[in-house]
């Protein structure tokens, strides 16, 4: 992959790629360590000419699964009290998605962001997460009812 073709591909991926890792992940240094990562792994993966269409998918799956080598690992993700956003500006404009999502479980968290900030299919997400498309739709399925349960008992009415 020539310069003027890798920098092409990092400008379209690399922000929506870190802001995944930092969210699922909870830690923005964690986000940077991966994202370099990703596109090492990417340029040594042996294919050179890589469409952004395929590069795309390929670079969140790569993320993802160093993603769960730390938390094999045991590496510790989880989100300090003090990383919690504050709303304090505008409480009452709009459901407080960050919050929700620092309460679910890095999974939980990892499927909601492909499916509705990436905007991924179950196929696609499949692909990223290394699982079945069937196990996606539970997975998923699941994931937004404790979004919703979580949305709900701070007093927030699920859209």
């Amino acid at each position: 992959m020539n310069e003027q073709a890798f920098s092409a591909l990092y400008e379209a991926t690399a922000k929506p790629l870190w802001r995944y890792v930092a969210r699922v992940s909870g830690r923005p240094d964690v986000a940077d360590d991966i994202l370099q990562e990703s596109y090492l792994r990417l340029l040594r993966s042996g294919r050179p000419e890589m469409e952004l269409a395929d590069a795309r998918p390929y670079l969140f799956r790569i993320a993802t699964n160093l993603l769960h080598d730390r938390w094999r690992r045991g590496d510790d993700l989880q989100l300090e009290q003090s990383d919690e956003p504050s709303t304090e500006n505008h409480p009452e404009n709009a459901v407080d998605a960050t919050r929700m999502l620092h309460r679910l479980k890095p999974r939980a968290r990892e499927l909601l962001w492909l499916a509705y900030m990436e905007g991924m299919t179950h196929r696609e997400i499949a692909n990223v997460t290394g699982l079945n498309v069937m196990s996606v739709r539970i997975l998923l399925l699941r994931a937004r009812r404790e979004a919703a349960a979580q949305l709900k008992s701070k007093g927030k009415e699920y859209v």
